[in-house]
């Protein structure tokens, strides 16, 4: 539930800069409610997903991006279910900055989540991680190079995909910046709300007042 406790923090604290980091598991399955609408709302926060593609940390269970006909400890005989491309489901929800970079692409991903924090509005980076101790063992090796070439020999760059149908592009990372735009932010938008609600609330309590200064004045 990260995001929903970041937006808290958002709303009340403004100047703060609000980073989260957290797995495909929380958000895109459990708090996966939470991501879609922070992006819809477009508020200014810059969200990390680092996607190994299965629960790692509690045994290995599949996640919602743990890809067609893998077999993970709660798919014994094959996963059955069609994986998220989480950071496209971002991308249509609304954000304002969203990428994909695998852990093989270091110093790529390290400009892009700067260029993610430094972006007004609701930033995504979905990171593609390796994961030897769980979805490797799973799904043939646990070694660690071995997945990070995997990695690399996946991907492929949104500027390379022009003219590529999705067959072709099934089983691959596209990688790189997916979405940059400009729309505005949630938080500032809501500050403005509440002042004017403000100054004409304040308005009306002082046209009620001199209304009834007068009445009594009227009245002796």
């Amino acid at each position: 539930r990260a995001i929903a406790f970041a937006c808290g923090v958002k709303v009340m604290r403004p100047d703060m800069k609000v980073i989260i980091i957290a797995g495909d598991g929380d958000l895109a399955g459990i708090g996966g409610n939470h991501l879609i609408h922070a992006a819809r709302r477009n508020l200014d926060l810059s969200v990390f997903l680092v996607n190994n593609f299965i629960y790692g940390m509690t045994g290995g269970q599949v996640s919602p991006t743990t890809p067609f006909g893998t077999r993970t400890t709660t798919t014994p005989y094959l996963n059955l279910e069609h994986p998220f491309k989480i950071a496209d489901v971002v991308a249509a929800a609304g954000g304002s900055y969203v990428a994909r970079w695998t852990t093989y692409h270091v110093f790529q991903l390290m400009e892009s989540m700067q260029n993610a924090i430094n972006k007004k509005g609701f930033s995504f980076v979905e990171i593609i991680s390796q994961c030897p101790v769980s979805y490797g063992k799973m799904t043939g090796t646990s070694d660690p190079v071995t997945l990070l070439k995997q990695l690399r020999d996946a991907s492929i760059h949104v500027d390379d995909t022009q003219g590529m149908s999705e067959e072709e592009l099934e089983g691959k990372f596209v990688v790189g910046k997916l979405v940059e735009r400009q729309r505005a932010e949630f938080g500032d938008g809501l500050r403005q709300l509440i002042s004017e609600r403000r100054e004409s609330i304040s308005a009306e309590l002082d046209r009620g007042l001199r209304q009834d200064t007068s009445a009594l004045e009227t009245g002796r």
